[in-house]
């Protein structure tokens, strides 16, 4: 894809966007992973505004007319005030906009942050950080006096919000990161015209089952009598893993990935957004649990529970910002 800045793309080709909020970068490496395809992706659209891979400006962005990117897609929750501005300003620039992965869609491992405060990040980072070396107690401030003037930086929101809590989202591809498959399946859709703009946040780039009804391992319909953590102990080959005792999100996450996680003989992370129907997959996971745990007495199912280690980075590892709770209150 060439690099297109200032007065548009070529002729006849699509304008493609693609941005990064409160992310990792691993959703931009993603977009790489549909591998030769991309040749076939250079052919259709010029790239108009990716900062993880060319040196494009805010002013670049602001400088095109309303409507002028046919897709952008957007990775990353929103966390500060530079990505809600960017948000609007991609929104405002962009026929459909796309919510990429699991941070921009349900908030995603950053989201994980809303159990404390700005306040409380910024002692930790800043001042109890063992290999920190900062005597003064500095902190980020949102000025900064400098010899050339003020130095305005983007201040921290209280929690990390989804994209389509800041702006109106079109579509929905799900993944930490999306898979290429699913990827090139939604691409091949926008260059052939049959993506259409403004679709109340369909999500795309997936299947309508969960991982469960893709996950080659075998259900032997017996009661789970504790829970095992994965770096403590092996997995025998071809049985569940829940059933095992190992923590597996795939009854409560939507399929699409191949069960990869599955398959590589660990419990799915959760990471494909929730199942059709499912508001809160965190609660949906817990139901599931106390469905198939063996124990007869409330004292022996908290037992059997408490054995579960970081329960809400574990069920909310990628949704808290999603979910009934969100976040400390």
């Amino acid at each position: 894809m060439s690099a297109q800045g200032g007065t548009g793309a070529a002729n006849g080709k699509l304008k493609v966007a693609k941005y990064w909020a409160s992310s990792c970068g691993g959703c931009d490496i993603s977009l790489l992973e549909i591998g030769p395809h991309l040749l076939e992706l250079i052919e259709a659209a010029d790239v108009v505004f990716w900062p993880c891979v060319a040196d494009f400006k805010y002013e670049d962005v602001a400088g095109y007319p309303d409507g002028y990117i046919d897709v952008c897609l957007f990775n990353g929750g929103v966390r500060s005030s530079e990505q809600e501005e960017i948000a609007r300003l991609l929104r405002k620039k962009s026929k459909t906009l796309v919510a990429y992965g699991a941070c921009a869609i349900d908030g995603g491992i950053p989201a994980l942050a809303n159990l404390t405060t700005p306040s409380e990040i910024y002692d930790v980072v800043y001042h109890r950080n063992p290999s920190l070396d900062n005597p003064d107690g500095v902190e980020p401030a949102p000025v900064f006096e400098t010899a050339c003037g003020d130095l305005h930086l983007p201040h921290l929101y209280p929690q990390v919000l989804r994209l389509r809590d800041v702006v109106e989202v079109d579509y929905q591809i799900p993944g930490c990161p999306p898979q290429a498959h699913q990827v090139w399946k939604v691409l091949q859709a926008v260059v052939a015209g049959q993506v259409p703009a403004r679709n109340d946040a369909v999500t795309v780039g997936c299947d309508d089952k969960v991982v469960c009804d893709e996950c080659p391992r075998e259900k032997r319909q017996v009661r789970i009598g504790g829970f095992k953590r994965p770096h403590l102990a092996i997995p025998e080959p071809d049985w569940c893993l829940l059933e095992q005792g190992f923590v597996c999100m795939g009854p409560a996450t939507r399929s699409g990935c191949g069960a990869l996680c599955v398959k590589a003989n660990l419990g799915c992370r959760g990471c494909y957004t929730g199942s059709n129907g499912v508001e809160d997959r965190g609660t949906a996971m817990i139901g599931a649990i106390g469905s198939i745990i063996d124990a007869t007495t409330e004292e022996r199912a908290q037992e059997i529970v408490g054995q579960i280690v970081d329960p809400t980075g574990t069920f909310y590892r990628f949704n808290l910002a999603s979910s009934t709770l969100k976040g400390r209150r």
